[in-house]
């Protein structure tokens, strides 16, 4: 085999992928370096394709997902998204907004109206901030969640007007409780269309499995307060679309999404309610995210490319500084594994495993959504996540261990440097980089193998592919 010489490009398109997808493979790595870095990123940027699972075959399988009854159901079917997508990206953002605009099963129930709402995200995840709030502030399951629904003209509901400016857009400190009365006011009217016959059949629910009717958006003007407003500053007989004018162009606005941002692709940072007395790891770099966000008139797709083309994100310092959430870690292990090549009943004890890590999908712990970072990680947690990925990896019975598995047999023979046998698993592994201690300790056990089961080289190459999943490296992005 002829190994690349450019292997910090290699090694830097690698990064990328673990940051801006779920990782990837060698062959995955190779392919995007092939033409450059930038052009890598732009690549990421407009992937397109099919899943690789279609909704058919998973309704097929799994009635129940149809109907999107049970809490699990909704997040064991974004995991087969995440496992099966051509453009991880997209999922990716999908995922990140979902910290953000945390909504949850327990209020909700209605698992159907949760699964649109990561639609949602996908669709409008990387375009317009604005068109974004708004599109958030229609959702059903969002006006469930935060009681827009019982907001009313003469009787108003604070609850998502306060989450909007505290946790969706500006931040503690940006504004005045009068500033959340005239938003509340401003969304009055906005609710959920069909509440009261979605109850009614709600009773029966004869037309299961095909799915129960979905709850829809409506405006009921008669609701609606349109009497004059003041918020920010501002003036006028404004509604909620006025009022998302008013917060895309504030400066707090652009930070809140740039330190998000920074902290999910870049490097860990506090959690948000420590954001108003903790300044951020890097203030340059979150005012390089500022200027693209009003250069690009609040785009986030143009903020990616200028995160993702940084020297902040790029630099050798950024590798492996992230916790991988139990989402991302669970789809890129079942990524590598090929263990979900076609539905599979085992799709429910995954999306149960990466609860037992600490994140059930569409089920956030609060409105704050998840404290991310080394708060996903304690000795519970740790030993989930170790034992899942290892056993995955390890596990030849699954197609794509078994390619993996084959890629460095086919390579090599079984008196090969042990030093250089650990090299191709991490370069299958997706050109992964360890620790000098980690490093040393890996080579030792392949070295101790090498000299008891000369013969088993694919015992050989198993075992050291489930120690390095088992790394604090392996845990990290």
């Amino acid at each position: 085999m002829v190994i690349s010489t450019d292997t910090d490009k290699l090694l830097e398109v690698a990064h990328l992928l673990r940051r801006a997808g779920f990782g990837g493979t060698k062959k995955d790595i190779e392919s995007l370096a092939s033409e450059g870095y930038s052009q890598a990123v732009n690549r990421l940027l407009n992937s397109k394709g099919e899943n690789n699972i279609p909704d058919d075959k998973i309704w097929r399988y799994h009635h129940e997902h149809s109907a999107m009854m049970g809490s699990n159901n909704p997040a064991a079917y974004w995991l087969y998204k995440m496992i099966g997508t051509q453009d991880p990206v997209t999922e990716k953002m999908a995922l990140f907004w979902h910290g953000i605009f945390a909504t949850g099963y327990p209020k909700i129930s209605q698992g159907l109206a949760l699964v649109r709402q990561i639609r949602m995200f996908r669709a409008y995840g990387r375009g317009n901030f604005k068109t974004l709030l708004v599109q958030i502030s229609q959702d059903p399951a969002m006006i469930a969640w935060l009681d827009n629904n019982d907001n009313h003209n003469g009787s108003i509901n604070e609850n998502y007007g306060r989450e909007l400016l505290e946790l969706f857009s500006m931040g503690v400190g940006n504004y005045s409780e009068d500033d959340i009365k005239e938003t509340a006011r401003a969304f009055t009217g906005w609710t959920i269309g069909n509440t009261e016959y979605m109850a009614l059949r709600a009773e029966r629910d004869s037309i299961w499995p095909y799915g129960r009717l979905a709850w829809h958006y409506e405006f009921k003007e008669h609701d609606h307060d349109s009497g004059p407003k003041t918020f920010l500053g501002e003036s006028g007989n404004f509604n909620g679309d006025d009022i998302i004018d008013v917060i895309v162009r504030q400066k707090s606005t652009a930070r809140f999404i740039a330190r998000h941002m920074y902290s999910f692709f870049v490097r860990d940072e506090p959690s948000v309610p420590q954001w108003p007395y903790t300044e951020p790891y890097d203030n340059d770099a979150i005012e390089e995210l500022v200027d693209a966000y009003f250069e690009s008139g609040y785009n986030i797709e143009s903020m990616l490319e200028v995160l993702f083309n940084s020297e902040f994100f790029r630099s050798e310092s950024c590798w492996y500084n992230r916790v991988k959430s139990p989402a991302e870690l669970v789809a890129g292990v079942l990524r590598i594994s090929g263990e979900f090549d076609r539905p599979r009943k085992e799709i429910l004890d995954r999306s149960e495993q990466m609860k037992f890590m600490g994140q059930a999908l569409n089920n956030p712990p609060s409105v704050e959504g998840w404290h991310e970072g080394l708060e996903w990680v304690d000795t519970g947690t740790l030993v989930e996540r170790v034992n899942f990925s290892s056993g995955q990896l390890g596990n030849e019975s699954y197609k794509g261990v078994t390619q993996l598995i084959d890629n460095i047999c086919n390579d090599i023979s079984s008196e090969v440097d042990p030093h250089y046998l650990v090299t191709r698993c991490l370069e299958e592994l997706g050109y992964l980089t360890l620790k000098n201690e980690t490093r040393s300790i890996i080579d030792e056990v392949a070295f101790q193998s090498a000299d008891k089961r000369t013969s088993d080289l694919r015992g050989r190459v198993k075992e050291i592919i489930r120690l390095i999943a088992a790394t604090h490296e392996y845990q990290r992005a």
